[in-house]
């Protein structure tokens, strides 16, 4: 078959899928899958032949996998399962994410759920986004962003007392339980992997850019390059499985989990955003006289009226909330500054054009795409009602932090989600209650497990 098809929903068009077929002849089988509201993939491993009926006919899933829990469980409270007969719904490609990863031999593409009339499935985590963008577009902003990965190495033989640790270096095959806080020697005894990680983020039309060794043993990060807010999320999502595929050839298992070592740093997803006009000049730019712009000002007054509401979404699991029970670099608070670390939403320090600013609470645990939908749904609203963010924090690093109007833990994160009007209007019904749904019956299937703390603290002691 040649030539070009009609646009599916998404605008795929079957020229991307001949072009990548031509030029990778020997590629054999494609990866295609959609995102869960966990920030999982769900999907298949399709053959090469197969691969041009998913660009015109699209292909069949479930619509239940947007009710499922991390652990690929049914939630029934979701509304999502068996809903409709508990048909099919068919997913179409995501233009611009078909790319190859070298080390699998395998091609992998992303893909997203329509209804039979073109309309995206209201479960669906990415077109959540696409509605907050489409918004942004209206009042003439064009969202830009990038996220930062932090994440752990990690050696998947455990330890003689059953414990994990972090993984021993590719080149030298050495363990160290030294911090090495941005050791560019550490940085070489991983290039290996890191120079497999480089090289499929070529076939992925994926930009990494900066790695440095993070603030705890076996600890690194990622930066991705700025563009369109949708297309980086997209981004987070193909690094995230780049980088645990490259692992595991490697022997090692990269873990996203945000608090692995309970006295070590947790791992965050920092998102940086800002707005740009329709010629592409950034509309956070500092003003002529040097201050900063009352647009992101305004911007950031929105987000910190929602953080409370959003933390659900920037802390999902049980152990997200580890990573605030020791503030080391963990922002717990609501709070914002100038070059202040210490803060949830940073103003990094450059003057200039590219001013922008960075949201810190997220985990890297957390859904890229949920996390860009409130926040950037929150933006748009501080925006709108012209919301004053308040002074800018200047607290040290350590210092004491009021606790403001922000959750306490996992569960209240979740009672505060189901009561909040803003994320049922950022994320919309159906999302907002499958969300909630999931992880309230999360909480109460991990308030049954005894962990082995437990055992050891009070087992025979109590």
């Amino acid at each position: 078959m040649t030539g070009t098809t009609p646009l599916a929903p998404g605008g795929a068009d079957l020229a991307e899928a001949l072009a990548f077929l031509e030029k990778y002849p020997d590629m054999q089988a494609i990866d295609v899958f959609l995102t869960d509201c966990h920030g999982i993939g769900r999907g298949k491993t399709i053959r090469r032949h197969e691969l041009e009926g998913v660009y015109t006919a699209g292909r069949a899933l479930p619509m239940s996998l947007f009710g499922q829990d991390v652990a690929g469980d049914d939630v029934a409270a979701s509304g999502l399962v068996m809903t409709e007969g508990g048909g099919d719904k068919r997913c179409w490609p995501i233009p611009g994410t078909l790319g190859y990863l070298p080390h699998t031999k395998r091609g992998q593409l992303l893909i997203s759920m329509y209804h039979d009339d073109g309309s995206p499935v209201a479960g669906e985590p990415r077109p959540a986004l696409a509605r907050q963008i489409d918004r942004a577009k209206a009042a003439g902003f064009t969202p830009m962003g990038a996220f930062e990965l932090e994440f752990y190495l990690i050696d998947p033989q455990k330890t003689p007392d059953g414990r994990y640790r972090p993984a021993p270096y590719v080149l030298t095959n050495r363990h160290s339980n030294l911090r090495n806080t941005m050791s560019v020697d550490e940085l070489d005894e991983m290039s290996p992997l890191f120079d497999a990680i480089y090289a499929g983020a070529a076939h992925l039309g994926l930009t990494l850019e900066t790695l440095i060794s993070e603030y705890a043993p076996g600890q690194y990060e990622l930066t991705i390059r700025y563009r369109d807010l949708l297309r980086a999320a997209d981004d987070v999502i193909i690094a995230k499985r780049l980088i645990r595929t490259c692992a595991r050839r490697f022997g090692l298992e990269a873990c996203f989990m945000p608090k692995p070592f309970g006295h070590e740093a947790g791992s965050g997803m920092h998102l940086h955003l800002s707005l740009a006009d329709g010629d592409g000049n950034n509309l956070f730019a500092d003003q002529p006289d040097g201050s900063l712009s009352p647009l992101m000002l305004h911007a950031i007054g929105g987000i910190r009226g929602t953080i409370g509401d959003t933390m659900l979404v920037l802390a999902p699991f049980m152990n997200s909330w580890r990573r605030f029970a020791s503030a080391v670099y963990s922002p717990a608070s609501d709070d914002w500054g100038i070059e202040n670390r210490n803060v949830a939403i940073r103003v990094p320090g450059q003057p200039g054009k590219t001013r922008h600013f960075e949201h810190r609470v997220a985990g890297v645990d957390a859904n890229p795409y949920l996390v860009a939908t409130v926040t950037l749904a929150a933006a748009l609203d501080g925006i709108e009602h012209k919301t004053d963010p308040g002074a800018p924090s200047n607290d040290e690093m350590n210092a004491a932090k009021k606790p403001g109007d922000l959750p306490q833990g996992w569960l209240e994160a979740i009672d505060r989600f189901d009561q909040s009007a803003f994320t049922r209007h950022a994320l919309g019904d159906c999302l907002h209650t499958a969300f909630g749904a999931i992880k309230r019956a999360e909480y109460h299937r991990m308030a049954l497990e005894v962990s082995n703390a437990e055992w050891e603290l009070y087992g025979f002691t109590v």
